[in-house]
């Protein structure tokens, strides 16, 4: 190839505009969800009374707090993946879920229990959370990794961590589905932890594969 030739061919190239980051990510999501949506049915499936349990307000609650995480998450995951951009000012937006949680566990209290508050803490499904969360959140991490990559994130760990906790919200949101403890202790107690656990994976490969 002429170098005249090569040096047109290349300033064609730069003229194409890059896909948005949130394209990038919207597009890698929506491919990751049918995987996780079929660990969800191959390994546990829907609660059988999930028709009743919609009117329970908790049952409610737990999609309510999960999808606040996920959609915070995405907030932050694509403010940060400008290089000018800090946590400064956007941080608040993931304590959204947590203030619904704090309201959720105060309105339980009030009411009256037919069981103790530990039994209701512990529940009957923690380890099945502590194991199905995370793993229905692997093909969404990596789906939100490969979006931000398109960006310039500067943080790194701290992106991938953010990438950790939109893909958690988006798997706790399924296993809710499944899941029959629905007491906000339990939400605040078990999801948590399967959500930080993600959010670690996620800041340990976020450090590597988001660097640019």
């Amino acid at each position: 190839m002429e170098t005249d030739q090569l040096i047109r061919t290349l300033a064609a190239d730069s003229s194409r505009p890059a896909r948005p980051v949130s394209l990038v990510l919207a597009l890698a999501l929506l491919a990751a969800m049918p995987v996780s949506l079929a660990m969800l049915f191959a390994g546990l499936g829907v609660r059988p009374d999930v028709m009743r349990a919609m009117h329970n307000p908790f049952f409610d609650l737990k999609f309510a707090v999960t999808l606040a995480l996920a959609i915070s998450a995405v907030g932050v995951a694509l403010h940060l993946s400008r290089p000018e951009a800090s946590l400064r000012g956007w941080a608040w937006l993931l304590l959204i879920p947590a203030g619904l949680l704090v309201g959720g566990i105060t309105s339980e209290m009030m009411l009256p229990q037919n069981l103790p508050m530990m039994t209701r803490l512990i529940g009957s499904n923690s380890r099945v959370c502590l194991t199905a969360v995370p793993l229905m959140s692997m093909p969404l991490l990596a789906a939100a990794l490969i979006g931000l990559r398109h960006g310039a994130p500067t943080r790194p760990a701290v992106s991938g961590a953010i990438a950790g906790l939109l893909s958690a919200g988006l798997a706790a949101t399924l296993y809710a589905s499944h899941c029959t403890d629905d007491s906000p202790l339990f939400v605040a107690t078990w999801y948590t932890i399967a959500t930080a656990l993600v959010a670690a994976i996620g800041a340990a490969i976020g450090a590597r594969v988001l660097r640019f």
